[in-house]
């Protein structure tokens, strides 16, 4: 689990690092159905990273949750059949 944690801390860190030397980069327009918006490329890229973090753990939570439930029914399967 450490190396995991430290995994994660160094692709954050590089980044944070890519985000903040290509703060000068000129603004980008992002067109989405009918928005569109113009924005900076290191709001983009830490935009897209939040995004993605955000749907990574919906689909974790939800995982979670299933196996969870999955668990405690063979739990009361299991009491039951043993008795």
């Amino acid at each position: 689990m450490k190396i995991f944690l430290w995994i994660a801390f160094l692709i954050l860190a590089a980044i944070a690092i890519f985000a903040v030397q290509n703060s000068s980069a000129s603004m980008v327009t992002i067109k989405f159905l009918i928005w569109k918006f113009e924005t900076s490329l290191v709001y983009t890229i830490l935009g897209s990273i939040v995004l993605g973090i955000f749907l990574t753990l919906l689909f974790w939570i939800q995982r979670a949750i299933g196996t969870s439930l999955r668990k405690r029914e063979l739990s009361k399967e299991n009491r039951s059949g043993s008795s």
